[in-house]
């Protein structure tokens, strides 16, 4: 472009210097010596001029247009970042000033729509629900990373395929057809398989329309309800499983007070028999509430513990004449081992719940002339509180389940030993608010050990 626009410029200038040259040839023999001198001056003065005004012109008019005209085409091209030299005379200084305004704008404009399209990329890929994003013909034009988590795949496998291609659930081929037929919002759910874990999926489809209420596309959310369905199935088996347990003390309690009351009560010995039973099943029935109202307490959001400095060794020491008692009716041979420094923060009342709830378990479940060994070992920011016994032991398909509320493995031999089924609920609840975590290790018939690490300082 430069040697196009610089072209008339070098034509002109041999025009000039050829018309000179013909006038000083033409003149030059006409005139005598002195004249000749002065036609030579003025000759070249004019040429000088001519030089001088031409230079002038091309430098403050016609090079700063043909600069504005390279800078707009590389405006046209996406080059945002190009800018012409401004100059201060007339319409093309007017120009070039324009020209970089322009430039500049374009630019923050551009800018901004990158930060907007990253931002709201960041959005995307960081929402907790699925997303995907199907145009009128039924092509796949996004998707982001929670639904490649739920359906596997990477973006590649997506992009560019009609829906019905990639996704084989007709559960979301009838939520697309039926968005795109009703142009509404449509909701529906399926099951899926992630990592052999099954989930629920809840569908939702709104139609895509334009300004002009034209059909564009469909975006469809998939949200991820596994946990709220088995909150959900968690509350039925609760309320199943409290009425259960509510309903046998309280039918035991009514029928002996019946009986009683038809006249076995006259009789010295069925009316002590029955009143034992009675005051059992009422004791029974009171600590199952206590239970479920402990239960309750641990539930709530605000629930705050009274933090102390807690000496583990001195706590296990104070309920210590409880268990030893009862292992001594079983005739179980109860040992301790503690380490140095077993002091950690927490709530001592809350803690004496948890031991008092393992080392009780521990010496109901093992055999006459079994043993029971309770451990307090220091490592290092971490103490670790364990139980270990000869007992039962716990089947392994059983073990994911025992902190779940009213479940019991062997369910004749809990009641018998006065058990709820809420015991190990209570204490998961009670090591987690204390930011520690229980283990379990069983063998079936052989034994269990259960142990309990607390961080030293929370």
């Amino acid at each position: 472009m430069f040697e196009k626009n610089l072209r008339p410029f070098l034509l002109y200038i041999i025009v000039v210097v050829v018309v000179m040259v013909g006038m000083a040839t033409v003149i030059l023999p006409l005139i005598t010596d002195y004249k000749k001198i002065i036609v030579i001056i003025t000759l070249t003065g004019s040429a000088v001029v001519f030089f001088v005004l031409m230079y002038h012109i091309y430098d403050k008019y016609i090079k700063p247009v043909r600069s504005a005209a390279q800078v707009a085409e590389q405006l046209v091209n996406g080059n945002y970042k190009a800018r012409t030299y401004e100059t201060f005379f007339g319409d093309a200084g007017k120009l070039t000033t324009a020209v970089n305004i322009l430039a500049r704008s374009l630019q923050e404009m551009s800018l901004q729509e990158k930060m907007q399209e990253n931002q709201l990329r960041t959005v995307i890929d960081h929402m907790e629900s699925g997303l995907l994003l199907i145009d009128d013909k039924g092509y796949v034009h996004l998707v982001n990373r929670k639904f490649l988590s739920i359906f596997g795949g990477e973006k590649q496998d997506y992009f560019g395929y009609l829906y019905y291609e990639v996704l084989k659930q007709e559960v979301v081929h009838r939520v697309v057809q039926e968005a795109f037929l009703y142009e509404e919002m449509v909701k529906n759910s399926f099951t899926t398989a992630i990592e052999i874990e099954q989930k629920y999926i809840e569908i939702v489809g709104a139609p895509v329309v334009h300004e002009t209420n034209e059909l564009r596309g469909v975006v469809l959310v998939f949200h991820d309800i596994t946990e709220l369905k088995k909150l959900e199935q968690m509350r039925k088996d609760f309320v199943a499983n409290v009425s259960h347990e509510l309903k046998t003390p309280i039918t035991s309690i009514r029928g002996f007070a019946e009986t009683l009351l038809d006249g076995a009560m006259d009789s010295d010995e069925l009316r002590s028999q029955f009143l034992s039973i009675i005051l059992k099943e009422s004791e029974r029935l009171q600590i199952l509430i206590h239970d479920l109202l402990e239960l309750s307490k641990l539930d709530k959001v605000d629930l705050k513990l009274q933090r102390e400095t807690v000496d583990v060794k001195q706590l296990v020491e104070e309920i210590l004449p409880i268990a030893d008692q009862q292992a001594k009716d079983k005739e179980i041979e109860l040992s301790l081992s503690f380490d140095d420094d077993t002091v950690i923060q927490g709530d001592s009342d809350r803690l004496k719940q948890v031991f008092i709830n393992l080392i009780n378990n521990a010496i109901s479940y093992t055999p006459v002339g079994g043993s029971v060994q309770v451990l307090v070992e220091n490592r290092n920011d971490v103490l670790d509180f364990s139980v270990k016994d000869t007992g039962i032991g716990i089947p392994e398909e059983a073990i994911p389940r025992i902190f779940e509320r009213f479940y019991r493995v062997d369910k004749a031999r809990s009641r018998n030993t006065g058990g709820t089924g809420l015991g190990l609920a209570i204490v998961k609840h009670i090591v987690e608010l204390h930011e520690g975590k229980i283990y379990v290790d069983s063998v079936h018939e052989k034994g269990t050990t259960f142990r309990i690490s607390f961080p030293k300082h929370i």
